[in-house]
Protein backbone atom coordinates (compact mmCIF):
# COMPACT_ATOMS: atom_id res chain seq x y z
CA UNK A 1 0.00 0.00 0.00
CA UNK A 2 1.51 3.27 -1.10
CA UNK A 3 1.53 6.38 1.03
CA UNK A 4 1.36 9.75 -0.62
CA UNK A 5 4.05 12.43 -0.32
CA UNK A 6 2.91 15.08 2.12
CA UNK A 7 4.68 18.07 3.54
CA UNK A 8 5.03 18.23 7.29
CA UNK A 9 4.06 21.11 9.54
CA UNK A 10 1.26 23.61 9.63
CA UNK A 11 -0.59 24.96 6.61
CA UNK A 12 -2.13 28.06 8.14
CA UNK A 13 -1.70 30.20 5.03
CA UNK A 14 -1.51 27.60 2.31
CA UNK A 15 -1.25 28.42 -1.41
CA UNK A 16 -4.26 28.24 -3.68
CA UNK A 17 -5.27 24.69 -4.62
CA UNK A 18 -5.72 25.93 -8.16
CA UNK A 19 -6.70 29.02 -10.08
CA UNK A 20 -9.28 28.99 -12.80
CA UNK A 21 -12.05 31.07 -14.22
CA UNK A 22 -15.42 30.93 -12.54
CA UNK A 23 -18.38 32.42 -14.33
CA UNK A 24 -20.71 34.23 -11.97
CA UNK A 25 -24.35 33.82 -12.99
CA UNK A 26 -27.03 36.31 -12.00
CA UNK A 27 -30.76 36.41 -12.64
CA UNK A 28 -30.70 33.15 -14.56
CA UNK A 29 -28.17 34.46 -17.11
CA UNK A 30 -24.40 34.57 -17.37
CA UNK A 31 -22.91 37.80 -16.08
CA UNK A 32 -20.09 39.43 -18.00
CA UNK A 33 -17.83 39.43 -14.96
CA UNK A 34 -15.39 36.56 -14.65
CA UNK A 35 -14.12 35.74 -11.18
CA UNK A 36 -10.90 34.12 -10.13
CA UNK A 37 -11.74 30.96 -8.19
CA UNK A 38 -9.59 31.48 -5.08
CA UNK A 39 -9.73 29.43 -1.90
CA UNK A 40 -7.69 31.62 0.39
CA UNK A 41 -8.14 30.06 3.83
CA UNK A 42 -8.12 33.46 5.53
CA UNK A 43 -9.27 33.98 9.09
CA UNK A 44 -12.09 36.19 7.85
CA UNK A 45 -13.58 33.13 6.13
CA UNK A 46 -13.02 30.83 9.08
CA UNK A 47 -15.26 27.79 9.08
CA UNK A 48 -13.84 24.60 7.66
CA UNK A 49 -10.35 25.71 8.71
CA UNK A 50 -11.48 25.54 12.34
CA UNK A 51 -12.48 21.90 11.85
CA UNK A 52 -9.85 20.49 9.49
CA UNK A 53 -6.69 18.96 10.90
CA UNK A 54 -3.32 20.43 9.94
CA UNK A 55 -2.63 17.28 7.94
CA UNK A 56 -5.80 17.76 5.92
CA UNK A 57 -5.18 21.47 5.41
CA UNK A 58 -1.73 20.55 4.08
CA UNK A 59 -3.04 18.02 1.57
CA UNK A 60 -5.84 20.37 0.51
CA UNK A 61 -3.18 23.00 -0.22
CA UNK A 62 -1.61 20.48 -2.60
CA UNK A 63 -4.79 19.82 -4.58
CA UNK A 64 -3.29 21.04 -7.87
CA UNK A 65 -0.11 19.04 -7.27
CA UNK A 66 -2.10 15.91 -6.42
CA UNK A 67 -4.27 16.28 -9.52
CA UNK A 68 -1.26 16.76 -11.82
CA UNK A 69 0.55 13.77 -10.33
CA UNK A 70 -2.54 11.60 -10.62
CA UNK A 71 -3.10 12.60 -14.25
CA UNK A 72 0.52 11.86 -15.09
CA UNK A 73 0.28 8.39 -13.59
CA UNK A 74 -3.10 7.79 -15.27
CA UNK A 75 -1.49 8.37 -18.68
CA UNK A 76 0.34 5.07 -18.27
CA UNK A 77 -1.23 1.91 -19.62
CA UNK A 78 -2.97 -0.58 -17.39
CA UNK A 79 -5.98 1.23 -15.94
CA UNK A 80 -9.56 0.00 -15.84
CA UNK A 81 -12.90 1.56 -16.71
CA UNK A 82 -13.92 4.38 -19.04
CA UNK A 83 -10.73 6.44 -19.41
CA UNK A 84 -12.58 9.20 -21.30
CA UNK A 85 -14.38 10.06 -18.04
CA UNK A 86 -11.14 11.39 -16.53
CA UNK A 87 -10.80 14.49 -18.70
CA UNK A 88 -14.56 14.84 -19.17
CA UNK A 89 -14.74 15.32 -15.40
CA UNK A 90 -11.59 17.36 -14.72
CA UNK A 91 -11.34 19.63 -17.78
CA UNK A 92 -14.54 21.74 -17.46
CA UNK A 93 -14.21 25.17 -15.86
CA UNK A 94 -15.77 25.50 -12.40
CA UNK A 95 -18.89 27.67 -12.17
CA UNK A 96 -19.76 29.61 -9.02
CA UNK A 97 -22.84 28.06 -7.43
CA UNK A 98 -25.31 28.70 -4.65
CA UNK A 99 -26.18 25.79 -2.32
CA UNK A 100 -29.63 25.53 -3.90
CA UNK A 101 -28.02 24.72 -7.25
CA UNK A 102 -26.25 21.62 -5.98
CA UNK A 103 -28.84 20.25 -3.55
CA UNK A 104 -30.65 17.07 -4.47
CA UNK A 105 -29.96 13.57 -5.78
CA UNK A 106 -27.10 12.83 -8.16
CA UNK A 107 -25.68 9.93 -10.14
CA UNK A 108 -22.04 9.66 -9.11
CA UNK A 109 -18.97 7.61 -9.89
CA UNK A 110 -15.55 7.61 -8.34
CA UNK A 111 -12.36 7.94 -10.36
CA UNK A 112 -9.04 7.02 -8.74
CA UNK A 113 -5.80 8.19 -10.35
CA UNK A 114 -2.29 6.94 -9.62
CA UNK A 115 -0.95 5.01 -6.68
CA UNK A 116 -1.56 1.28 -6.86
CA UNK A 117 -2.81 1.38 -10.46
CA UNK A 118 -2.71 4.05 -13.19
CA UNK A 119 -6.45 4.68 -12.98
CA UNK A 120 -9.77 3.10 -12.03
CA UNK A 121 -13.14 4.47 -13.19
CA UNK A 122 -15.97 2.88 -11.23
CA UNK A 123 -19.60 2.38 -12.21
CA UNK A 124 -22.43 4.76 -11.27
CA UNK A 125 -23.83 5.00 -7.75
CA UNK A 126 -26.22 7.25 -5.85
CA UNK A 127 -25.16 10.46 -4.09
CA UNK A 128 -27.15 13.19 -2.37
CA UNK A 129 -26.47 16.78 -1.33
CA UNK A 130 -28.90 18.02 1.29
CA UNK A 131 -29.28 20.28 4.29
CA UNK A 132 -29.08 18.39 7.56
CA UNK A 133 -29.17 19.96 11.02
CA UNK A 134 -28.47 23.37 9.55
CA UNK A 135 -25.47 22.22 7.49
CA UNK A 136 -25.09 21.37 3.81
CA UNK A 137 -23.99 17.74 3.50
CA UNK A 138 -22.71 15.36 0.84
CA UNK A 139 -23.41 11.63 1.00
CA UNK A 140 -22.52 8.68 -1.22
CA UNK A 141 -25.33 6.27 -0.47
CA UNK A 142 -24.66 3.14 -2.51
CA UNK A 143 -21.79 0.86 -3.42
CA UNK A 144 -19.45 -1.05 -1.13
CA UNK A 145 -17.99 2.18 0.29
CA UNK A 146 -20.20 5.03 1.49
CA UNK A 147 -19.18 8.59 2.40
CA UNK A 148 -20.69 11.41 4.40
CA UNK A 149 -19.53 14.90 5.26
CA UNK A 150 -20.17 18.62 5.52
CA UNK A 151 -19.86 21.16 2.69
CA UNK A 152 -18.58 24.64 3.54
CA UNK A 153 -19.31 27.35 0.91
CA UNK A 154 -16.20 29.25 -0.08
CA UNK A 155 -15.08 31.18 -3.14
CA UNK A 156 -17.92 29.91 -5.35
CA UNK A 157 -17.21 26.27 -4.49
CA UNK A 158 -17.60 24.06 -1.43
CA UNK A 159 -14.90 22.61 0.82
CA UNK A 160 -15.82 19.07 1.87
CA UNK A 161 -14.83 17.48 5.19
CA UNK A 162 -16.08 13.94 5.52
CA UNK A 163 -15.29 10.28 6.10
CA UNK A 164 -15.78 6.95 4.39
CA UNK A 165 -17.67 3.96 5.77
CA UNK A 166 -17.93 0.42 4.48
CA UNK A 167 -21.44 -0.72 3.57
CA UNK A 168 -23.29 -2.06 6.60
CA UNK A 169 -21.16 -0.20 9.15
CA UNK A 170 -22.36 2.78 11.22
CA UNK A 171 -21.77 6.09 9.44
CA UNK A 172 -18.41 7.62 10.31
CA UNK A 173 -17.96 11.35 10.67
CA UNK A 174 -14.93 13.52 10.02
CA UNK A 175 -12.54 13.17 12.96
CA UNK A 176 -10.28 16.20 12.35
CA UNK A 177 -7.53 16.20 14.95
CA UNK A 178 -8.90 13.02 16.50
CA UNK A 179 -6.65 10.78 14.39
CA UNK A 180 -5.74 7.30 15.59
CA UNK A 181 -3.13 7.23 18.32
CA UNK A 182 0.35 7.26 16.79
CA UNK A 183 -0.93 7.97 13.26
CA UNK A 184 -0.63 11.31 11.45
CA UNK A 185 -4.05 10.89 9.86
CA UNK A 186 -7.21 8.83 10.05
CA UNK A 187 -7.52 6.75 6.84
CA UNK A 188 -11.29 7.31 6.71
CA UNK A 189 -11.07 11.13 6.76
CA UNK A 190 -11.53 13.02 3.50
CA UNK A 191 -11.01 16.64 2.47
CA UNK A 192 -11.95 17.93 -0.95
CA UNK A 193 -13.36 20.61 -3.20
CA UNK A 194 -16.84 20.32 -4.72
CA UNK A 195 -17.42 22.45 -7.81
CA UNK A 196 -20.35 22.90 -10.19
CA UNK A 197 -19.06 22.52 -13.76
CA UNK A 198 -22.23 23.09 -15.79
CA UNK A 199 -25.96 22.28 -15.88
CA UNK A 200 -26.39 18.98 -14.09
CA UNK A 201 -22.64 18.46 -13.77
CA UNK A 202 -20.34 18.71 -10.74
CA UNK A 203 -17.19 17.12 -9.33
CA UNK A 204 -15.71 16.46 -5.90
CA UNK A 205 -11.89 16.46 -5.98
CA UNK A 206 -10.09 14.62 -3.17
CA UNK A 207 -6.33 15.28 -2.99
CA UNK A 208 -3.84 12.72 -1.72
CA UNK A 209 -6.10 10.03 -0.24
CA UNK A 210 -4.38 8.36 2.70
CA UNK A 211 -4.56 4.97 0.98
CA UNK A 212 -4.40 3.45 -2.51
CA UNK A 213 -4.35 6.41 -4.93
CA UNK A 214 -2.69 9.75 -5.59
CA UNK A 215 -5.84 11.69 -6.48
CA UNK A 216 -9.55 10.88 -6.41
CA UNK A 217 -12.46 12.68 -8.02
CA UNK A 218 -16.16 11.89 -7.82
CA UNK A 219 -18.07 12.82 -10.96
CA UNK A 220 -21.67 13.92 -10.35
CA UNK A 221 -24.42 14.09 -13.00
CA UNK A 222 -28.17 14.52 -13.14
Amino acid sequence: MERNPMATGSAKNFPLPFTGKVVRRTGGGVAAAVLTFALLGAAANAGWQDVASRYDQARFAKLAESRAAGLAQASQQGGSGDASAIHETLDPVAVAAAPSEIEGDWRCRQIKLGGMTPYIVYSWFHCRIAEQDGHLTFAKLSGSQHAFGTLYPEGGGFVYLGATTMKGEPTRHYSGDGASVGAPATPDDQIGLLSLTGPGRARLELPYPVQESTFDVIELRR
